[in-house]
């Protein structure tokens, strides 16, 4: 039973690289509410936040970088390999974790929670969980995400893959097993039979639900609709770019699509996530002839309602100048341009330049007046 009464907590854990952030989003997919733990450390040591000045007095100003925030390379190099000093860390980090985890939990309105957490093992949070879920990947497909998305060399890859707990000792802790070696279709197949023995045994869980504005719908897409929603970008792609199924099944690892549906047809869609308490979207497409208004007001509408369930602070958008450019209409729906200097808060910049593609203008809305984690930034 978990910790947190009228909750169904899953852990989720692995050893790097073998996938945790995908399968995680994969639940979110289908309902769960998503926490990432090793984020919420990051905040708990940035600037003004608790975790800043301890984390200084213990190894000293020397890994601050020129913003004054803490070098989060510059502590690794002295933490990574050296396991006092992991500790010295972990115990100045984890009470403030566990703190924002608390507060997450608590005002979440989900029935199921998923923790994603690196150390939940090592840590009291898998104590915390009804269940824990493994993510497994060879050690060669390991190396070579590392290599490839961290652009670490084989020698780093391997010195970050042996650092970790032995996959047997993990494995010996799992309720359940996802094997993320093969296609994201068979990743997601053993997510989804796992999750059908979890709601069908929580009578209260409610599955997402759609949203009627007048005659249009909009709804939240599953993976299900990869191939419907790879027709319509390939559509109305103003590249003629030809999008597969399979682009569309590898986006479902990093962010979802809200549909907008009229008579059950695609008539617009964007890409949206809900990270780190932001919103982020992007892949904005509307038919032509469609009034802009109405498409946008209806798909922003649903993209609000379901980003203050999920505790969202802020949304910002990344559009094509071509629509960015109705700026009356933007306005009417509380968005301002702006750039990342504007922004006041450090996550929320962090949030532009880790995810603003080239070429679109950004605008801006702050969903909420109170922070949820203040004062971890």
């Amino acid at each position: 039973m978990s910790a947190w009464r009228g909750k169904y907590a899953i852990g989720l854990t692995g050893n790097i690289a073998t996938g945790k952030s995908v399968v995680r989003k994969m639940l979110e997919h289908l309902g769960a509410y998503g926490i990432d733990a090793d984020v919420l450390s990051h905040r708990a040591i940035m600037k003004s936040s608790p975790g800043y000045q301890p984390v200084i007095d213990t190894f000293g100003r020397w890994i601050l970088g020129a913003n004054e925030e803490i070098d989060r390379a510059k502590l690794g190099e002295v933490v990574f390999n050296n396991p006092d000093a992991m500790l010295r860390l972990e115990t100045i980090i984890h009470p403030l974790v566990r703190q924002a985890l608390d507060v997450l939990v608590k005002k979440s309105s989900h029935r199921v929670i998923v923790i994603e957490a690196i150390k939940l093992l090592e840590s009291e949070m898998h104590s915390l969980c009804d269940q824990v879920w493994v993510t497994m990947a060879s050690t060669d497909l390991q190396l070579e995400r590392l290599m490839d998305k961290r652009n670490l060399t084989k020698r780093e890859a391997e010195d970050r893959i042996n650092a970790q707990l032995p996959a047997t000792a993990i494995l010996t802790k799992a309720d359940v097993v996802i094997e993320n070696d093969g296609s994201f279709e068979k990743t997601w197949k053993q997510a989804y039979e796992a999750w059908q023995i979890i709601t069908q045994e929580e009578p209260d869980f409610k599955p997402l639900p759609s949203k009627s504005y007048g005659k249009l719908d909009v709804r939240r897409a599953t993976p299900e609709s990869a191939e419907q929603i790879a027709s319509y970008m390939s559509q109305k792609s103003r590249t003629k770019k030809k999008m597969t199924k399979d682009d569309i099944m590898a986006a479902f690892g990093e962010k979802a699509y809200m549909l907008l549906l009229s008579d059950e047809e695609i008539i617009g869609l964007l890409g949206w996530q809900v990270e780190n308490l932001i919103t982020r979207v992007d892949d904005v497409i509307l038919n032509e002839g469609l009034a802009i208004q109405k498409g946008l007001e209806a798909l922003m509408n649903y993209v609000e309602e379901s980003s203050k369930e999920l505790q969202s602070e802020a949304a910002l958008l990344f559009l094509p100048p071509s629509l960015a450019q109705h700026e009356n209409l933007w306005s009417t729906l509380g968005y301002q341009a702006r750039t990342v200097k504007d922004l006041q808060v450090k996550a929320w910049q962090n949030a532009v330049m880790e995810s603003m593609p080239p070429g679109t203008v950004l605008l801006f809305k702050q969903l909420r007046k109170d922070r949820i984690l203040r004062p971890m930034q």
